[in-house]
């Protein structure tokens, strides 16, 4: 441990120990977004960096060098909703999804652009050594990014979407990386690779049509027409992205030199239980079963039916359940369930009397999990859930249980199978591989960001793949000249070989036919 601090030490010291200006754009108003933004934010400021942060989320004890521009004018997207808005399935919802990104990224730019935030950055004339923009439905930030002359790094809340890998130089792989909203690991069949292919051309194209397009109309409106590059260029400059995922859980993917994988960078700052609910989980005798679907989805909106499926489940094991629950009551409440509206997951799930985690696949949860090694039974709702929930099981820690299909023996069958042995096997042997890193997380975030500050943008981890057309980044250029060349080669030679065999048994029956 002393060795490790040693070199840590002797890096950052080499790195330099200039105190930069770093500037946090975050427009969109997503509360869970905002908890993997903000340990990058802190810990910069904890290093000695000034921080200047934009977003719905002022922090209430900021450390030293952290300042907040609040932005307001939109309703945080943390308020709870009602398992009502999930009921149907729609045989094109991943598209809908995308649709309702796009609505809320053209929102959420044009609140911010037109914000006294933005408008005290840029009156302020102070010269930015780098700036942390989220790239999620909207890249309209980056006008701003340009407007002040600063290197800026991407920051991705989930793992890349179809539209990020071009921009920082990743290939795309879909043949067995899943795109985001699938709900498919690497062990693809035809015609899943098929969808998934389909999929990850279409959302390029639509983000390039929709989304690209509605930032660059705004940024013309608020900068005027032609004062800020094409938003599609300006993310080719992105010099680097930070992303919510780790190998261990999300699976291996080839990943360029500007992409940094700080999953579970919100992992910090583990606070001691209160008296009764470390209690609770003490006396557990037979282990504890949580169930928590996030600060979004209100438990208690759950449909009567549902609810009393679950319960009846529960019911039947020996385990103590811990539930997230947002009212005083709930009713038909076996012996063995304990209700609370508000609970600290990280520290509940770290307990070693928990044995399994009923989770909606939110990447934070999944996150903790695989930090903590608890096997999850996992009921994806909308977005990256169902790729978190797909990993989950791939990995052999989870099961996945969708909201439709649940009964009272589904719901036993996904817990009973989690509570094998195998399955706590298998979240441990992620856990070893989350846990153990070369550095955490956040030192890692920390000493990339300085990096970039000090070079300027990182120039040499930019690959030239970003300004390759797209024929040529395919290599589609190289397989018409080369299929050409074959079909002719082949061709002259077809002819040639008719040319010599017919003339030669033409010439075999003319003089036969003169000798008779």
């Amino acid at each position: 441990m002393l060795l490790r601090t040693v070199i840590l030490v002797a890096l950052a010291l080499s790195q330099g120990t200039e105190a930069y200006k770093v500037l946090g754009l975050f427009p969109h108003p997503g509360q869970s977004h905002f908890h993997f933004f903000q340990p990058v934010l802190k810990g910069l400021a904890e290093a000695g960096h000034e921080v200047t942060v934009v977003s719905h989320f002022p922090e209430k004890n900021p450390p030293a060098n952290y300042h907040d521009l609040p932005l307001a004018g939109m309703t945080s997207l943390s308020d709870s909703v009602s398992f009502e808005l999930f009921e149907y399935r729609p045989g094109f919802g991943h598209f809908m999804e995308f649709f309702m990104l796009y609505t809320w990224g053209k929102e959420a730019c044009a609140n911010a652009l037109n914000s006294t935030a933005i408008q005290t950055v840029l009156d302020s004339k102070v010269q930015y050594d780098l700036i942390l923009v989220e790239q999620f439905n909207s890249d309209c930030m980056l006008g701003i990014a340009h407007q002040l002359k600063a290197p800026y790094i991407g920051l991705s809340s989930c793992p890349l979407m179809p539209w990020h890998y071009e921009r920082v130089g990743n290939p795309t792989l879909p043949a067995y990386v899943p795109a985001l909203f699938m709900g498919y690991t690497e062990r693809m069949d035809f015609s899943q690779r098929l969808a998934n292919w389909i999929t990850v051309q279409s959302f390029k194209a639509l983000y390039s049509w929709f989304n690209d397009a509605a930032a660059n109309k705004l940024l013309g409106e608020r900068f005027g027409q032609g004062a800020i590059p094409d938003v599609r260029e300006l993310q080719q400059r992105t010099a680097m992205m930070f992303v919510n995922q780790h190998y261990s859980l999300s699976g291996a993917k080839p990943l360029s030199p500007a992409v940094l994988e700080i999953g579970g960078i919100h992992i910090r700052d583990f606070r001691p239980l209160e008296a009764d609910l470390q209690q609770l989980l003490d006396t557990a005798d037979h282990g504890v079963i949580y169930i928590s679907w996030g600060s979004m989805i209100r438990a208690e909106t759950l449909p009567a039916e549902k609810r009393d499926a679950i319960l009846k489940a529960l019911g039947r094991f020996k385990q103590r359940v811990i539930w997230k629950w947002e009212n005083e009551t709930l009713p038909n409440q076996p012996s063995n369930v304990h209700i609370r509206k508000w609970l600290p997951q990280r520290e509940i799930l770290c307990h070693p009397k928990v044995r399994v985690f009923m989770s909606h696949g939110g990447l934070l949860g999944s996150s903790e999990a695989a930090y903590c090694g608890v096997p999850v039974v996992a009921t994806p709702m909308y977005g990256d859930q169902y790729n978190n929930a797909a990993a989950l099981a791939n990995r052999g820690m989870g099961v996945v249980l969708a909201y439709e299909d649940i009964t009272a023996d589904s719901v036993y069958d996904a817990l009973r199978k989690v509570l094998e042995p195998e399955a706590m096997e298998h979240a441990k042997q992620v856990s070893f591989s989350y846990r153990n890193r070369p550095q955490s997380p956040l030192e890692s975030a920390v000493w990339w960001c300085e990096h970039v500050a000090a070079t300027g943008g990182l120039p040499l981890a930019q690959s030239y793949s970003s300004e390759l057309p797209w024929y040529s980044y395919h290599q589609f250029d190289v397989y018409i000249v080369t299929i050409t060349f074959l079909v002719l080669y082949h061709s002259c030679w077809i002819w040639l070989f008719k040319r010599v065999c017919c003339r030669g048994v033409s010439g075999f029956s003319d003089e036969k036919l003169k000798t008779n």
